[in-house]
């Protein structure tokens, strides 16, 4: 393989893990406060969604970044009120949450805009660019390594380095400061957290606010920067990779973020391989390769999913009485 492959490789890995690392990230701030959030996909999708519709009819990149987050924040806060105001199961409210968002969404699209349930191609100018198209252009002239960290490290627009940037940020935020101990402690120990004056609710909901705000981000990047327009489904059980990434990196941010990147290097390898034949074996089929990534993530969860030790109220509604 040589440079250039290596480098389109790494490239495209990296471009397939950021919705993955956002929304991993998400998750592991809610689970770490107690709540369990398996309405990822639903938020990533409906944010996508928003994205997709605010670009297309408003023209602005700001609006439909601030619309997709404020639409995955809101379903966040309504999670929040079914299951830490109301005590609600927190697995039926994450679950609706994907059905609502999967079903509404191609209802809207249909409504607005009578594309089969798309939303019109956003335009160039409202799309994220490179950030730095000169810098990689340059770097690629380098011999050997140029081909390598051009395209493949400097060729990304600023929500890939975000992402990447949110994980060493959401591990100080969690380790290293004293909102990040009652969050974990939250988790853990709700009752000591209450005993103590701190609201249980009120850290609850920044959680999730945050996590609103990271699938926004997530959402946003699947349009604005992969797609030129929303599609139903899109998101394709890349909420349920990241749910199953948190776990696999045992709700740590930098495990989780190892996890992204190997489920981004199998969709970049899938990509890859579609089409091309191996000696004794033939054609690869299409379906078995585009399989790979979600084989992985149930090979994961069950073989994870009962070692790994979660926070200890995870998925216990709290009250004073409780």
């Amino acid at each position: 393989m040589d440079e250039a492959l290596w480098g389109a490789l790494l490239a495209s890995t990296l471009r397939m893990a950021t919705p993955l690392i956002l929304c991993a990230l998400a998750g592991l701030l809610a689970e770490r406060s107690g709540v369990i959030d398996l309405g990822l996909e639903g938020k990533m999708l409906f944010a996508a969604f928003a994205a997709g519709a605010a670009g297309a009819v408003y023209g602005s990149t700001a609006v439909a970044v601030a619309l997709a987050i404020g639409v995955a924040t809101g379903l966040s806060w309504l999670h929040g009120l079914a299951c830490v105001s109301y005590r609600g199961d927190q697995v039926v409210s994450g679950v609706a949450t994907n059905i609502i968002a999967a079903g509404l969404t191609v209802v809207l699209g249909m409504a607005w805009f009578a594309q089969g349930g798309q939303t019109p191609a956003v335009s160039a100018a409202v799309r994220i660019s490179p950030l730095m198209p000169d810098l990689a252009d340059w770097v690629q002239g380098i011999a050997i390594i140029g081909p390598v960290l051009g395209p493949g490290l400097l060729g990304h627009d600023a929500l890939v380095y975000l992402a990447f940037a949110m994980v060493p940020a959401v591990w100080w935020l969690l380790f290293r400061t004293r909102f990040g101990l009652r969050l974990r402690a939250v988790g853990e120990n709700p009752q000591m957290v209450d005993a103590a004056g701190v609201s249980v609710t009120g850290l609850r909901y920044a959680a999730l606010t945050m996590n609103g705000i990271l699938c926004g981000l997530a959402g946003s990047y699947l349009v604005l920067a992969q797609s030129a327009s929303f599609s139903q489904n899109m998101t394709a059980g890349r909420g349920f990779m990241a749910l199953a990434a948190l776990i696999f990196g045992r709700w740590h941010p930098v495990k989780a973020l190892w996890a992204c990147l190997l489920f981004g290097f199998l969709d970049s390898v899938a990509i890859r391989l579609q089409g091309v034949s191996i000696a004794g074996l033939g054609e690869v089929p299409v379906q078995l390769i585009q399989a790979l990534p979600y084989v992985l993530t149930v090979v994961l969860l069950a073989g994870f999913i009962g070692s790994a030790v979660a926070p200890q109220a995870l998925g216990r509604p709290y009250g004073k009485e409780s």
